[in-house]
């Protein structure tokens, strides 16, 4: 794949949107498919789009389409930048008209009921191999990288020679992109900081300070971890940007919408009242079902992704949360 690729957005939300110029700063022509017509018209007419990204000029090189078939023309690879609990729906509408390319997922999910990483969903979906399924991770907050402040990620493949492609494709002046071959790492470590990131959030609405949003991050890694070193995942990269670096960001930062979702939650608002709120989706407030379902399954201790899952349903509060993680038995740390 050449700096001058063709490359299909699906998903005209923030992080689409802000990859996309990624991907046009490093000088490849992307067309983004978008759900709303009104969205697509204005990313094509005007360059921008303020429902998501308001007040940033996009390059010229982005252009936008509510025709899945005309957003994927001539394309040299696929990506996938929508919420993880409606991609299935989603993917099943748009395979037909998918080339064999590569396919990059951005999503940051695990889907409730089949317990899959979405990196799953596409090869279930699409019947495409892992060496066409690659995924990209990092702490990448979505204002962050369209303003083109400097950051990392990683581009994780199977197969090391695609994801090597794909980081040519998006290494540009501000991106500068990693490779690894650990698919299951990078996911779980994208999916499992949302979880955490509202742990955090719910900490900080409760007016808790450093130590205590430091004692949840630290706990949060060393659950991410165990979790997914017993699916088979490489534990450095629970070490690297896809798990330590990301969880930092989202934890840390107030434009952290999974962070965001949780401040709310501490300050006494309902699941039902931020979802009216907001048009941004906060993943973890999905997955933290599936996350708690995928542990169990595998046998693993997980009182984050419980307890932030007991909130978010309504069956307890942030401050029941904090007690509760107080109150468990002691043990050493490493166990």
């Amino acid at each position: 794949m050449s700096p001058s690729s063709k490359v299909a957005v699906f998903g005209a939300g923030s992080w689409g949107t802000a990859f996309s110029i990624v991907l046009a700063d490093a000088g490849n022509d992307v067309t983004i498919w978008g759900r709303r017509e009104e969205v697509c018209e204005s990313i094509r007419e005007r360059h921008e789009n303020p429902d998501y990204l308001p007040d940033v000029k996009l390059p010229e090189a982005i252009t936008a389409t509510h025709d899945p078939e005309r957003a994927v023309h001539d394309a040299d690879a696929i990506v996938f930048a929508v919420p993880s609990q409606s991609f299935r729906e989603n993917l099943t509408e748009w395979a037909p008209v998918l080339p064999e390319v590569p396919m990059i997922s951005l999503m940051k999910g695990v889907e409730l009921g089949s317990l899959k990483r979405m990196s799953e969903v596409i090869a279930e979906v699409t019947g495409a191999g892992d060496d066409r399924i690659a995924v990209v991770s990092g702490p990448n907050l979505s204002r962050e990288i369209a303003n083109r402040e400097p950051a990392a990620s990683v581009v994780a493949c199977a197969d090391e020679s695609v994801a090597r492609r794909i980081q040519d494709m998006c290494h540009s002046t501000a991106f500068r992109p990693y490779t690894s071959v650990d698919v299951l790492g990078c996911e779980l470590g994208g999916a499992y900081k949302n979880v955490v990131g509202i742990a955090v959030g719910m900490a900080v609405g409760l007016g808790f300070g450093d130590n205590t949003t430091a004692s949840v991050i630290t706990r949060g890694l060393a659950e991410t971890a165990r979790l997914a070193t017993a699916l088979g995942a490489n534990p450095l990269t629970l070490m690297g940007l896809a798990g330590l670096g990301d969880l930092v960001a989202t934890c840390s930062s107030p434009l952290s919408r999974n962070r965001t979702f949780g401040e709310k939650l501490g300050r006494g608002m309902t699941t039902d009242d931020i979802y009216a709120s907001t048009r941004q989706v906060a993943e973890g407030a999905k997955s933290c079902a599936s996350l708690h379902a995928l542990a169990k399954h595998t046998g693993v201790d997980a009182p984050i992704a419980e307890h932030v899952e007991e909130v978010v349903a309504g069956r307890s509060t942030a401050a029941d949360m904090m007690q509760a993680f107080i109150d468990r038995d002691t043990k050493a740390e490493t166990d």
